[in-house]
């Protein structure tokens, strides 16, 4: 391999050669678990002590944008690590796509939050799985993601438990909720797993023309303005502003200081969740994304029998052992593969195959300066754009 194209690799964020790639993967999966952990438990805990709106609970899982303004704005203006400013190549196409998306994941907030009202945390952390499938499915269809051993062994094994879970799901409904309600949260959790795993493959897809995980940051910001915005309209017409309020002072049981430590909570814990998938979809695919979400619902699960003392019967124990079994048998086929591309980059090797995620765009300022500095080749400009 030539110089210039290991240089072009090293620079690039995506790639498994550049001495940034693992440490900026361990942090955006660290946001990962702890979002989706802490999210999923401060969720039902505010069902459990008498929080009862939906909108409330949907708000909260998008408000926290502001907080994606330090990640945006703090390498350039603070850190000074970058040369590029916020928001340079964000075309109008770009920001179309990202309200469309956000909008799209309003919705999926709002099925979350109403299936997450009515079922325990164990058993609509184990419904959610069963988008792997799915996932994969459209993985295929829109980002052409090949169908392999590892990721298909994967996706039997986390869609198997949550079947099992399924037939085992009338004897896990709590007291105070009637069938037609369980009825309905169970049907909002399978849409709002269906809804994500066609978000995730189209995120990837809109990723493939993003240089670099600034970008990324600054794309899910709007598309969480805009899930904000279609939350924020539910909230007015169902009064949940005021309701909000009346909550905090008379009916959330721990009092009202414990009831807003509970929604700031939220916030920060989903914005984590958000960003930390968006950047494992960025880095990786949204295949790796999606397993990596259904293996950390395992750890929801033990979260809602440790926190919440919910039943963990012999089929939530065998569910949550074929959800760890399947995940760390695709994580170790990842490392065998991903050691396989570096070794072959360090031993001068030909070019990645079209599906590894591990090679992407590369920051145009960067590969610029690059290729002027090589007299034996020349590349046409990058455009930024979908």
């Amino acid at each position: 391999m030539s110089n210039t194209t290991q240089t072009i690799n090293e620079q690039d964020p995506k790639s498994v050669t550049n001495k940034r790639y693992l440490p900026l993967l361990l942090v955006n999966y660290g946001f990962l678990f702890i979002g989706s952990l802490s999210s999923s438990l401060l969720s039902k805990y505010y069902f459990n002590h008498k929080g009862s709106s939906r909108w409330v609970s949907t708000w909260v899982q998008s408000a926290g944008f502001p907080l994606l303004i330090i990640p945006i704005v703090v390498p350039y203006y603070l850190f000074k690590s970058t040369q590029r400013k916020p928001f340079t190549g964000f075309t109008p196409k770009i920001l179309a796509l990202s309200i469309f998306i956000g909008f799209m994941l309003g919705v999926n907030n709002l099925l979350f939050s109403w299936g997450n009202s009515y079922l325990p945390v164990s058993t609509s952390s184990l419904l959610l799985s069963s988008q792997l499938v799915f996932n994969l499915i459209l993985s295929v269809i829109i980002v052409k993601q090949k169908i392999t051993f590892m990721n298909l062994n994967c996706v039997i094994l986390l869609t198997l438990s949550s079947v099992l879970l399924a037939l085992e799901s009338s004897n896990d409904e709590p007291h105070d909720v009637t069938k037609t309600k369980y009825f309905i949260g169970y049907l909002a959790t399978i849409g709002a797993g269906l809804l994500f795993a066609l978000y995730l493959p189209i995120m990837e897809k809109v990723y493939k023309k993003v240089y670099c995980y600034a970008m990324v940051m600054e794309m899910q910001m709007v598309m969480e303005v805009a899930a904000t915005v279609l939350a924020s309209i539910g909230m007015v017409f169902d009064g949940g502003f005021t309701e909000m309020k009346r909550e905090g002072y008379q009916v959330f049981d721990k009092g009202e200081k414990v009831y807003w430590a509970t929604v700031v909570s939220n916030v920060v814990s989903w914005q984590l969740c958000f960003m930390g998938t968006a950047g494992m979809v960025f880095l990786t695919c949204s295949l790796t994304g999606g397993i990596c979400m259904t293996a950390l619902l395992m750890m929801n699960v033990v979260g809602g029998v440790v926190v919440y003392k919910e039943e963990f019967g012999g089929v939530k124990v065998v569910s949550t052992v074929m959800c760890g079994w399947g995940f760390c048998s695709y994580v170790y086929g990842m490392y065998v593969k991903n050691k396989m591309l570096k070794d072959r980059d360090d031993g001068g090797g030909g070019g990645h195959d079209s599906d590894d995620k591990n090679v992407g765009s590369y920051n145009p300022i960067e590969m610029t300066q690059i290729v002027n500095s090589s007299s034996s080749s020349s590349s046409p400009p990058l455009h930024i754009g979908v």
